[in-house]
């Protein structure tokens, strides 16, 4: 069953990847020139599309992560850091907003976007320090904070988010076409809207670390960018992965059930532990959306992998349901595994107690112990987690 779990998460993987969800998305070519900027953790693959199909001159940036760059020709590319921003995401925000105010009215600025922009381009708001930044960043992280109210406080201390590249870009004709991680496939949520018009308030942000018990900076603060002129399209989100995913389960021979979801990774798990212990032999439980952890002890891990812990914890003795949580840009957290393989017997196989690894939040420790880490590298593309709950057919 692990094969099948693998290949029902590589069927989601696959529908998002640049090279198919960029097809016939590229907009005509303008008077002037063509600037493109990507970011995010798809950058490099969908410039090289840009670069194998556009017509034309063609300068411009991607910001991605390292390693990342092998075959861009006509685009320059920036690595930067994340979850973490670090001083390549401040050179490499610096570098895109440059750019950005290059452009002239007959000039294309053309924005290639993708989850995980927010830390690998960076410029914090006028005062604050990017150690200042990296702080509150590690703070909300540990809190369990949901990512939309993450990026609020995002967009309200950066010189880039919240609308500034596009204000940036202006008289220019914008375009972003974005791959999206956010469940509800909210604009100012993809990388924390860049390019997006902001509902939300300084007063919104300020609010929201006061309730997860982080001081708020004294400095750095500037309102959004209520308003944009451009043009915004998503070419593929968590919603592609899931219907590709479930397409393949159905090949499989399963009965596929699909959902996106937010919320405490362990908590989610076991309530999808419970759904597939009442669904029919047979079933599929496959969901998307991001998931947060709470962390209160020294361990380490990732959204996934907790969630992977807490559902085997839940479904002992259990051996007719198997599962795989794994993000789908190959990285879970901080580490170097992109989720965890878990079934009815991980708890009793592991020589780590699972409930004492779940309490010190060390889920990664715990897969590792069994050999169960799913380690797929970078996908070059990020729609969110594909978490995959199978039940053997009869």
């Amino acid at each position: 069953m692990r094969d099948e779990l693998e290949a029902i998460w590589r069927a989601g993987v696959a529908a998002c990847l640049p090279e198919r969800a960029l097809a016939r998305q590229l907009p005509e070519p303008p008077r002037g020139r063509t600037i493109v900027l990507a970011l995010g953790k798809a950058a490099a693959g969908m410039a090289r599309l840009v670069e194998a199909e556009w017509r034309g001159p063609l300068t411009g940036l991607a910001v991605g992560r390292a390693g990342d760059e092998a075959g861009l020709r006509r685009i320059a590319f920036l690595a930067g850091a994340h979850p973490v921003p670090d001083a390549r995401s401040v050179a490499a925000a610096e570098r895109l907003l440059a750019l950005a105010a290059e452009a002239g009215p007959d000039d294309l600025v053309l924005v290639l976007l993708s989850g995980g922009a927010s830390a690998l381009a960076c410029a914090p708001g006028a005062g604050i320090t990017l150690a200042q930044k990296q702080a509150l960043t590690r703070a909300l992280l540990r809190s369990g904070a949901p990512i939309g109210e993450v990026n609020v406080v995002r967009r309200h201390l950066s010189r880039i988010k919240g609308g500034r590249l596009a204000r940036a870009a202006a008289p220019a004709r914008l375009v972003t076409l974005a791959i999206s991680d956010v469940v509800g496939d909210r604009p100012e949520d993809i990388g924390s809207g860049p390019t997006a018009p902001d509902p939300t308030s300084i007063a919104d942000a300020v609010a929201i670390l006061g309730r997860h018990g982080i001081a708020a900076p004294e400095v750095g603060w500037s309102e959004s960018v209520k308003a944009v002129d451009g043009t915004y399209r998503i070419v593929a989100g968590g919603r592609t992965a899931l219907e590709a995913a479930a397409a393949k389960a159905r090949t499989l021979g399963y009965d596929p059930v699909t959902l996106e979801c937010e919320g405490e990774a362990r908590d989610v798990a076991r309530d999808h532990a419970a759904r597939i212990l009442s669904a029919a032999p047979g079933t599929a439980l496959i969901s998307g959306g991001e998931l947060t952890v709470t962390v209160r002890g020294d361990g380490t891990g990732g959204p996934n992998q907790e969630y992977a812990l807490a559902a085997a914890l839940a479904l002992a003795g259990r051996q007719d349901i198997c599962g795989l949580a794994a993000d789908s840009d190959g990285i879970d957290g901080s580490g170097g595994a992109a989720g965890a393989f878990f079934d009815a017997g991980s708890a009793a196989r592991s020589p780590l107690p699972g409930e004492a690894a779940l309490a010190a939040n060390d889920s990664h420790g715990f897969f590792a112990a069994l050999g169960d880490l799913f380690i797929p590298g970078p996908t070059g593309t990020n729609v969110n987690d594909l978490r995959i709950l199978l039940r053997r057919r009869g």
